[in-house]
């Protein structure tokens, strides 16, 4: 016999994205990041030797692009104070707005796209937690590094603690410098713009946006060329996650929903909340015959009865039919005598 549905009992639809869900989902990730950085400080020792061996490897290497980066940064006012305005505010800024863009716009996608940035923004602070990394700009003057953001704080909302508004430079962690997120940000956003934005400006924008970033985040000595790389690696892992992560959201959602979905869903026979109490009476009844009756073409008939309404044709309106042994069924026993 086929498997038969149970009665009353729908497949309840996927809910559609509401703005005023996502928005607190966003914000509380993004809170949970901040409040990371801040709890994953960890040794300022071992993040100098972290940064110092970072240097390292990238001398042994010959990718050591930050030292000629950072002289012209600091050389030209030109370069050095917009970079770091991109550095201080561009992720703050482009980011939400892609996400929005891709909410209102390209909604399909936009739920594999949100998953895929907030995995990898875990893993990086993850990252954070495991290595907290002295940035350039916080080494020794011997190792040749210049704070752009402090040189150039005069014409910007910063101090001479990261790009942390003047006097709040305690609230951040200047050790989470590897990975950048600011380059996996930039990335996520630069491989947005390239498949959903369809013009040749965005395309520009999309390969330019994370290049940029990358420079600017060298130039500026907060981060080194390997914290650029890890950034994007993280971007890839978070990729390859995403869907594991959607699944198994879709899997909760799956349970609650089988769980409620009877509450949920009216049957036939079934009286929503509010109804008279006659209503929920003749439910109950009408629920406690149908154990009993057989429904052919939506009429009730009983054990006795071969077509529906057999009885409203073989007795006139408010007839009784006899008990006598004719009236039943072929099959039915006899009256008890």
């Amino acid at each position: 016999m086929p498997h038969a549905e149970t009665a009353g009992v729908e497949a309840t639809p996927r809910t559609r994205l509401r703005w005023w869900t996502e928005l607190p989902l966003i914000l509380l990730v993004y809170a949970c990041y901040s409040a990371g950085r801040l709890l994953a400080r960890g040794d300022v020792s071992h993040a100098v030797d972290h940064g110092l061996a970072i240097l390292d490897i990238e001398k042994a290497l010959y990718l050591n692009a930050e030292h000629p980066l950072n002289r012209l940064f600091t050389r030209e006012p030109w370069l050095g104070i917009p970079a770091d305005f991109w550095y201080a505010s561009l992720h703050y800024l482009v980011t939400p707005a892609i996400l929005v863009w891709i909410f209102r716009s390209r909604t399909v996608h936009y739920r594999a796209a949100r998953t895929w940035l907030m995995t990898s923004t875990f893993i990086g602070l993850i990252g954070f937690t495991l290595l907290p990394t002295c940035p350039p700009r916080l080494l020794a003057e011997s190792y040749g590094f210049v704070d752009t953001m402090a040189q150039y704080s005069s014409y910007g909302w910063w101090g001479g603690e990261a790009s942390a508004p003047r006097g709040m430079g305690g609230m951040t962690n200047q050790y989470a410098a590897m990975p950048s997120l600011h380059v996996g940000w930039a990335l996520w956003c630069g491989v947005m713009l390239w498949r959903y934005g369809g013009t040749r400006l965005t395309k520009a924008a999309a390969v330019a946006y994370p290049l940029i970033t990358t420079i600017v985040v060298m130039g500026t000595a907060n981060h080194y060329f390997l914290d650029a790389a890890a950034g994007a690696a993280v971007m890839g892992v978070g990729l390859l996650l995403a869907p594991y992560v959607l699944r198994t959201a879709d899997r909760v959602r799956a349970r609650f929903g089988v769980e409620t979905a009877p509450v949920a869903t009216a049957s036939a026979g079934t009286v929503t909340k509010g109804a008279p109490d006659s209503a929920r009476d003749t439910v109950a009844v009408a629920s406690d015959d149908a154990s009993s009756s057989i429904v052919s073409g939506g009429c009730q008939t009983s054990a006795g009865e071969r077509i529906p309404r057999q009885r409203e044709s073989r007795f006139g309106s408010g007839a009784e039919p006899s008990a006598s042994p004719q009236d039943a069924g072929d099959g039915a026993p006899a009256p008890a005598r």
